[in-house]
């Protein structure tokens, strides 16, 4: 008898890993990392943020934001700028660069995630939506 549990464990396994990887594939064109990428993005459509809170936001261990920040510092796509009120706090702002950079990739981009979930009906992307946080809420309070 199989179990069902394992088998959507396995299941939900291959399919992150399948998309993450064609994610990868894109944004690699763009000379960039998934997680400089998923930066950029944040800062791009959030505007303005603490380093430290980059890694929670782009679920990236905050031990490897400070390497990703500087590469995209050098690439000239971010800025930093240290907080007025506390020293201790960095914050990272796209630049004019990154800003067109992300205007002209962001829309190619996001039509390859669109790609990716076409093969779901708009139902039922709604029903994995709520499956999907369903189980993270579960997994959380476990």
């Amino acid at each position: 008898m199989v179990n069902n549990r394992l088998k959507a464990f396995t299941v939900l396994n291959r399919a992150t890993q399948s998309v993450q990887d064609a994610v990868r594939r894109d944004v690699t064109r763009y000379g960039l990392n998934l997680n400089e990428f998923a930066v950029l993005e944040l800062l791009y459509h959030k505007g303005e943020q603490p380093i430290q809170s980059l890694g929670k936001k782009i679920l990236v261990a905050s031990s490897s934001i400070t390497y990703v920040a500087d590469k995209l510092e050098k690439k000239g796509y971010i800025r930093r700028r240290p907080c007025t009120d506390d020293r201790r706090v960095m914050y990272a702002a796209i630049t004019d660069s990154g800003k067109d950079f992300m205007d002209a990739a962001f829309p190619e981009h996001e039509k390859k995630i669109e790609s990716i979930f076409n093969e779901w009906s708009d139902e039922e992307i709604e029903v994995a939506i709520n499956l999907l946080k369903r189980l993270g809420y579960h997994v959380e309070n476990l």
